[in-house]
């Protein structure tokens, strides 16, 4: 399983469509553990482009702040399960508590 999230500052992007990189954090979930982190740029802004090439980088999970309902929709039809509302945290942590099924979401901070 990859994660991938969208960074800011070394920390979750609030919109993740602008952000400058993701983190790909590979996972085993049988044994919650993380046993890879990889940092990647994000390719320049085209709407309705990150699903493709998050899919293409092998990500099956996205945790973002806010994500706008057709991004979502992109996602699904990618296959890849989509998380928003989380907080603004370092890509570990978050990969951790959604591992052991402790990731708080919250709002879609995204109105688009």
């Amino acid at each position: 399983m990859r994660i991938a999230i969208p960074l800011e500052n070394g920390r979750l992007a609030s919109h993740f469509g602008h952000c400058a990189e993701f983190t790909l954090i590979d996972v085993v979930p049988d044994t919650k553990t993380i046993v890879c982190t990889e940092n990647v740029l994000s390719p320049p802004h085209q709407p309705g482009l990150l699903p493709s090439w998050l899919k293409q980088h092998g990500a099956t999970v996205i945790i973002a702040g806010g994500m706008g309902s057709r991004a979502q929709s992109l996602f699904n039809d990618n296959g890849i399960e989509v998380l928003i509302g989380a907080p603004s945290e370092n890509p570990n942590v978050l990969a951790q508590a959604y591992l052991d099924g402790t990731l708080t979401t919250g709002a879609n901070i995204c109105d688009h």
